[in-house]
């Protein structure tokens, strides 16, 4: 690890100031310290966000609520408020890493977590785009079991690793961001960005700006959402794919839905599609199946991770009738 300054900022303006001088933010530092260790990521100067006002969970007049980035994950994922409306949300938590590091790592940190490619985590290998943008993909013709079937074109076909984020699709969640403009909200959808001409880009973040809070509107999905994790092996290991969904039946009939796979794309991949073949629709085993058909219409698997365009589709229908049965 190369030496860097450091500065514990004790405002949000604090913290700007230093990031305009360069500094990369740090909270709980379970991606970033890896990756400065293993050479990756070699900032120059960290700003240390952790004494900011940014660690509650509490409630919103519109019956939401709003987690702050500095909430720990193991922290967010236990709260009374999020167990009782986002159940979708603490399950897919709960499912990464381990206690420990769940313990250290923050909800805004685990937005801006990297892509665990190898190809990408190991600076002996020279082609990879999102590090050294123009030097090519390996993964492309090389090892890609893990890799993105949606989204992915040539310049990169990496996943974002998450578990997180896909629940926070699955309830439409809002970004609050502080930055040298002012503060802003993101919604979940276009807070990731696919690989296309910057893969080097992993979220439409502007230069300086820090992630401060995480809001969650009011969910229909309270009471029938689920989130199922496939993966190699029980613990500390990252999707092979994973899928969050949320269903709101009235009398028997599915009235609106949410269908998001997570391990398949370099974005939590919402299907819309999958979504509008449940609506209208009797919740039953027949609908969940056709819906499942549809969540994996236009996968476009590479060499070696063909097999998780049908995990994906037996995993969406799944989940779903795991949700449903919640009710």
């Amino acid at each position: 690890m190369l030496t860097f300054a450091y500065h514990r900022a004790t405002s949000i303006d604090d913290a700007l100031g230093a990031a305009a001088r360069g500094a990369r933010y740090y909270a709980g530092g379970t991606n970033m310290l890896d990756l400065m260790k293993t050479g990756v990521e070699t900032p120059s100067a960290l700003v240390d966000i952790g004494d900011l006002d940014l660690g509650s969970v509490q409630a919103l007049p519109s019956g939401g609520v709003l987690i702050g980035a500095g909430v720990t994950n193991s922290d967010a994922a236990n709260h009374p408020l999020v167990r009782a409306a986002y159940p979708v949300l603490s399950q897919a938590i709960l499912s990464g890493a381990t206690t420990q590091i769940r313990n250290m790592a923050t909800v805004g940190g685990n937005l801006m977590q990297r892509t665990r490619c190898p190809y990408f985590m190991d600076p002996a290998f020279t082609a990879c785009n999102k590090r050294s943008p123009g030097s090519g993909c390996a993964a492309v013709a090389g090892f890609n079991r893990e890799h993105a079937v949606f989204g992915a074109g040539t310049t990169c076909v990496a996943v974002h690793p998450s578990d997180m984020a896909v629940a926070l699709a699955a309830v439409d969640a809002l970004v609050h961001v502080a930055g040298p403009s002012g503060p802003r909200s993101i919604p979940i959808g276009g807070f990731f960005t696919l690989p296309g001409e910057h893969p080097e880009r992993d979220n439409s973040l502007a230069p300086g700006e820090l992630i401060t809070g995480i809001e969650l509107p009011p969910s229909p999905f309270g009471a029938r959402s689920w989130y199922l994790k496939v993966r190699d092996r029980h613990s500390y290991a990252f999707a092979l794919v994973s899928v969050a969904v949320g269903l709101d039946i009235r009398d028997g009939v599915t009235r609106s839905a949410a269908v998001v796979l997570g391990g398949v794309a370099a974005t939590p991949w919402r299907v819309g599609a999958a979504e509008a073949e449940l609506v209208g629709r009797t919740a039953d085993a027949d609908a969940f199946r056709s819906a499942a058909r549809v969540a994996v219409s236009g996968a476009e698997p590479l060499s070696q991770n063909g097999f998780k365009v049908v995990l994906a589709r037996n995993s969406v229908e799944r989940a779903l009738t795991r949700a449903a049965a919640r009710g």
